[in-house]
C-alpha cells in the first residue's frame, strides 16, 4: 500500500500509574453479617432483559463481571411467588425448588472468580400486573395496577393480615431456596415504589390495622421480612436491605424524603440488617441520564444513612472516576461503592484501578440504552461496551478478541462511532489499520451531539476509543482526509470497510410523511444546528444561535417538527430556546421525544421544555410551509392549523452516505479488493450504540467465516 502523507491525529491521555496506596481502601475485604467481600466493588441488582427466559445468558454476563473484579455481584429483581408476576417484563424468578438450578448457573459463575453473589428478592405490589399468572396482586388497599403498561385496567385487592403472613412466608421459602442455590447475600427490597414493602410504608397506606396508621405500623412488614429472612438463612448468608430513601416528590405529596420519614425508618431499622443499599425512587429518579443528574448526584439524600447505622452501607451515583468513588468512602458518605451502569459499561473497571489502568476505563455515558433492554423486553445492550449481553450468545468477552489470521491490511473510512471501534478491535487483533475522516477531529456524529446541551459525557464514546487506538502502534490515523473511490483503489488496501455515516433529511419525509413537505420556508437540519454549535462562523450560525437576538431579528420564531422520537428533537430545542429563539416543537407522536420513555427521561425532558418555554405540541404533522409559517395537520382529527416560524428544523429520517459503497462495489466484483463492507448509520442509520456495535462486529467477523443462512449467534430455547 502507498504511504498516506496525512496528518495523524493525537490525543493525549493519561498515562499508566503506580497506584501504590492511593486506592488500596476501595481493594480492602469488608465484613457483611457472616460473609466478607474482597473489596468494595458492589454490582448492585439491575435488570437485563434475559430474566427466567435466557438463564445462561443471565449467568455469563454476570460471571464476566465477577472476572472483571467486582467483588459481590446481584441479581436483578426476582420474583417470589406467581402473585407477584412482573410480565411483560422478563426478570428473575424463584418461584419453586425447580428454579433453583438456574440461579445455581449464576452463583457458580459468580464464586468462580471469588466474589460473593447476591439476590434481590421482590414482591411487588400494584406495580405486578400478573399478566401471565393472572393472580389477584396484593396491595396496601385496592389500587390501580401501575405495572405492565403503567396503565393497566385493573386494581389490586387490599391485602389482608393473613395475605401478608402468606408473603411473609413465601419471602422465607424463596430465602431458602436462594441459600440453596450458593447466593450469599439475600435482600429484603423496598425501593423504586415498586415493592409492596415499600408501598405499606408509604402515602399508599390508609390502613386502620397494626399495618397502617403509625410510621412504627407501616415499617412492621418491612421488619418482618428481615427478621424471617435472618432467622432463616442468616447463619450463612448476609441479609441486605434496599431502601429508597426519597422519592424526590416533595412534602406536599407525602412522600417519603430523606430528612423526613425515611430518617425515621432508618434510624428504626438501624442494626437490624446486615448491609443497608440505599438508593432514591422511583427507577427514572434511581437511574438518572446524563441529560439531567451527574456523576454522586443521590449523595445528598443518603449520605445521612452512615450516621445511623454501624452496618455497612452501599450506595450508587453513577460513580466512573476512582478518585469520586475514593471520595464518597473517605467523606463517609458510604461503605462499598454501588454501582449497575459502570458496571455494565466496563465489567472489568475494578481490575483496571487495582492494576492502575485508569486511561483503559470504559466509562459510562449515561445514556441509559443498558435501561431499555428491560423496557424493551430484549437482552442488555450498551452504547460504550458492545459486547454486554453477548457474553454467552456470541462467546464476546469485553477484554479480548480473537489474534488475526492473516497479514492483510484494512482500511476503514470514517472515524465516527462505527469506524473508530472496528479500527480498534481490529487493531487489537494485531491487524494493520488505516483509519481516515474527511473532519479534521474524529468522533462523527457523536462529536458534534456531544457539543449539544447536557450531552458532554456522550463524548466518552469517542475519547475512549482514541486512547485506545493512540496505544495500539498498528493503527494510523489520517485526519482531514476525505477520500474518493479512487482515492481508495490507490491506496491499495486489499479491504474496506466504510463508516461513512448518514446525513439528516431536509424533506421532513419520514415515518409518516412519505412524501417531501411543499413550501418555500427556511429549513435546517439537525446536521446544520450541530455545525454551526461547534463554533462555525457562518452566516447562519449568527443568525440562528447568536445570543443577540437583535443581530437576527427575521429568525425568532422556530418551528421544529420532530418524527425521529428519541433526543434530538428536545435538545434541539433546548439549543435554541437557551440561544433566545421562541421555539415550538411539534411531533406525530403521542409523546414528546416519545422513545426517551424507555431512557427513562422522557417526564424530564418535557419538564426541561416547559422551563424553558417551549410550546409543544403532540399528534400533529407538517403539511406546507411559507418564509413566515407552516400548515400542520392533526393526525388523529385531520385539522389544519397555521403556525407563525421564521424558520424549519426538520429531525425525520436520514439518508445513509452509501455512494462510495456502491461505487466500490465493481471493483469488489472485478477482484480489486478482497472485501468491502459498510457499517454503522452509512449502512442504516440507528441509534449510537448500534454503530459501535456494527464496527465491533465487523472487527470480530473479518477473516471469519460467516453462513448469512445461519442465525449468528446460539439462541436458548
Amino acid at each position: 500500500m502507498r504511504v498516506l502523507s496525512f496528518p495523524t491525529l493525537q490525543v493525549a491521555h493519561n498515562k499508566k500509574i503506580n497506584m501504590t496506596s492511593r486506592y488500596d481502601i476501595l481493594f480492602q475485604p469488608i465484613k457483611i453479617g457472616p460473609v466478607t467481600a474482597p473489596n468494595r466493588f458492589y454490582q448492585v441488582p439491575h435488570c437485563n432483559g434475559f430474566g427466567y427466559r435466557m438463564p445462561l445468558g443471565m449467568a455469563t454476563m454476570r460471571g464476566m463481571k465477577a472476572e472483571g473484579g467486582w467483588g459481590v455481584v446481584c441479581t436483578e429483581e426476582t420474583e417470589i411467588h406467581y402473585t407477584s408476576d412482573l410480565s411483560p417484563y422478563f426478570e428473575g424468578r424463584i418461584w419453586s425448588d425447580d428454579d433453583i438450578p438456574t440461579w445455581q448457573l449464576m452463583t457458580e459463575a459468580v464464586h468462580k472468580h471469588g466474589a460473593l453473589a447476591g439476590i434481590e428478592l421482590t414482591y411487588n405490589s400494584h406495580d405486578a400486573a400478573n399478566l401471565y399468572s393472572r393472580a389477584s396482586a396484593f396491595g396496601p388497599r385496592s389500587m390501580g395496577i401501575t405495572g405492565g403498561s403503567g396503565y393497566e385496567p385493573g386494581q389490586t385487592r387490599a391485602a389482608t393480615k393473613d395475605d401478608l403472613k402468606q408473603v411473609r412466608k413465601w419471602h422465607r421459602n424463596a430465602a431458602i431456596r436462594a441459600k440453596k442455590a450458593g447466593f450469599d447475600i439475600v435482600y429484603c427490597y423496598a425501593a423504586h415504589n415498586m415493592t409492596l414493602a415499600f408501598h405499606l410504608m408509604s402515602k399508599d397506606n390508609d390502613r386502620t390495622d397494626e399495618y397502617g396508621g403509625s410510621l412504627e405500623n407501616r415499617t412492621r412488614f418491612f421488619r418482618e421480612l428481615i427478621e424471617d429472612t435472618k432467622e432463616a438463612v442468616g447463619d450463612t448468608c448476609a441479609v441486605a436491605v434496599r431502601f429508597a430513601v426519597d422519592e424526590l416528590l416533595g412534602k406536599d405529596a407525602r412522600g417519603v424524603q430523606f430528612d423526613g420519614e425515611a430518617h425515621d425508618i432508618v434510624a428504626m431499622l438501624a442494626e437490624l440488617p446486615d448491609l443497608w443499599d440505599v438508593n432514591l425512587s422511583n427507577w427514572a429518579n434511581d437511574s438518572v441520564t446524563s441529560r439531567f443528574g451527574k456523576e454522586g448526584h443521590q449523595e445528598k439524600y443518603i449520605s445521612f444513612v452512615k450516621k445511623l447505622t454501624t452496618k455497612p452501607v452501599v450506595g450508587v451515583g453513577r460513580y466512573t472516576s476512582p478518585d469520586s468513588m475514593l471520595s464518597a468512602i473517605e467523606r463517609g458518605i458510604m461503605d462499598i461503592i454501588g454501582a449497575a451502569r459502570p458496571s455494565i459499561a466496563d465489567p472489568f473497571l475494578p481490575n483496571k484501578i487495582r492494576e492502575g489502568r485508569l486511561d483503559d476505563i470504559r466509562e459510562c455515558i449515561g445514556c441509559n440504552i443498558c435501561v431499555t433492554g428491560d423496557t424493551r423486553f430484549v437482552p442488555i445492550r450498551c452504547t460504550q461496551n458492545p459486547t454486554m449481553g453477548e457474553e454467552w450468545r456470541r462467546g464476546w468477552h469485553p477484554e479480548n478478541i480473537q489474534s488475526k489470521k492473516s497479514e492483510d491490511e484494512i482500511l476503514i473510512v470514517g472515524a465516527g462511532p462505527a469506524g473508530l471501534e472496528a479500527a480498534r478491535a481490529l487493531g487489537q487483533r494485531g491487524y494493520h489499520v488505516i483509519l481516515t475522516d474527511a473532519r479534521r477531529e474524529a468522533g462523527g456524529r457523536v462529536l458534534l451531539e456531544s457539543a449539544l446541551p447536557n450531552l458532554n459525557e456522550w463524548r466518552r464514546v469517542i475519547d475512549w476509543r482514541i486512547t485506545q487506538i493512540n496505544k495500539i502502534k498498528n493503527i494510523f490515523f489520517y485526519s482531514s482526509s476525505p477520500m474518493t473511490a479512487k482515492d481508495i483503489l490507490e491506496a491499495g488496501a486489499p479491504h474496506v470497510i466504510l463508516a461513512t455515516g448518514a446525513t439528516w433529511r431536509r424533506d421532513g419525509m419520514g415515518r409518516h410523511l412519505s412524501r417531501p413537505v411543499p413550501g418555500n420556508g427556511k429549513i435546517f437540519t439537525p446536521d446544520d444546528l450541530m455545525d454551526l454549535n461547534m463554533g462555525s462562523d457562518s452566516s447562519l450560525a449568527l443568525r440562528v444561535l447568536s445570543k443577540m437576538q437583535e443581530q437576527a431579528p427575521a429568525l425568532q420564531k422556530i418551528l421544529i417538527y420532530d418524527d425521529d422520537h428519541y433526543y434530538m428533537g428536545g435538545v434541539l430545542a433546548e439549543l435554541l430556546a437557551e440561544n433566545g429563539c421562541d421555539v415550538t416543537l411539534i411531533t406525530p407522536a403521542p409523546l414528546i421525544s416519545y422513545w426517551t420513555q424507555f431512557t427513562l427521561e422522557q417526564e424530564r425532558i418535557i419538564k426541561r421544555l416547559h422551563d424553558l418555554n417551549v410550546t409543544l405540541l403532540e399528534n400533529h404533522v407538517i403539511a406546507s410551509h411559507t418564509p413566515t409559517s407552516a400548515t400542520v395537520t392533526n393526525i388523529i382529527t385531520s385539522a389544519e392549523s397555521t403556525l407563525a416560524c421564521d424558520a424549519i428544523v426538520m429531525v425525520t429520517d436520514r439518508i445513509p452516505n452509501d455512494a462510495l459503497y456502491h461505487e466500490l462495489k465493481p471493483a469488489l466484483a472485478e477482484g480489486k479488493l478482497k472485501s468491502l463492507r459498510i457499517i454503522g448509520d452509512a449502512e442504516a442509520p440507528n441509534i449510537i450504540a448500534q454503530a459501535v456495535f456494527a464496527g465491533h462486529l465487523a472487527a470480530r467477523e473479518f477473516d471469519e467465516q460467516v453462513n448469512p443462512d445461519e442465525t449468528p449467534f446460539k439462541i436458548e430455547r
